[in-house]
């Protein structure tokens, strides 16, 4: 399966966790997060930037996930009605959280709170089999300058 992730150009040659805080994980718990399209993750960068900071260097990352690989999965029916709310951060990291201190796959497949019936890929860094994952081209990527904010 291809993912793919839109990031900054410096941070777009190899796959990288920040461990700053976001839907899916508290401060310091490294994540990468994916989506299952490249609209989806284009999507993604324009609801968590303002227009100016879909001005600078970006690249579309294309990361295979081997079919192989064991994958977990919280579907959108698994969660409590409001959990797409900001105030509800705390509740969704924490799932989070406790699915990468459990290490027992390298990637979760959640819900978009963005897109209903899409998906993201949070892939662990930490996980044995994150070394199967591969980042398998990345290229340039302009925002429209259409999108309005």
């Amino acid at each position: 399966m291809i993912v793919y992730r839109i990031s900054i150009a410096k941070y777009s040659t190899k796959l990288i966790a920040s461990g700053n805080p976001a839907r899916w994980n508290s401060k310091d718990i490294k994540v990468i997060y994916t989506a299952q399209s490249n609209a989806l993750a284009c999507l993604e960068n324009v609801v968590h930037r303002n227009s100016r900071g879909l001005q600078k260097d970006f690249r579309q990352m294309n990361i295979a996930i081997p079919d192989a690989i064991e994958m977990e999965e919280i579907k959108e029916t698994d969660l409590k009605p409001e959990w797409k709310d900001f105030l509800q951060m705390p509740y969704t990291q924490s799932i989070g959280d406790a699915w990468i201190n459990a290490a027992k796959t390298s990637v979760l497949k959640v819900p978009s709170a963005i897109i209903p019936g899409d998906s993201n890929y949070l892939l662990n860094p930490s996980h044995k089999d994150f070394v199967k994952i591969k980042l398998i081209k990345t290229i340039p990527f302009k925002f429209d300058s259409r999108i309005k904010m």
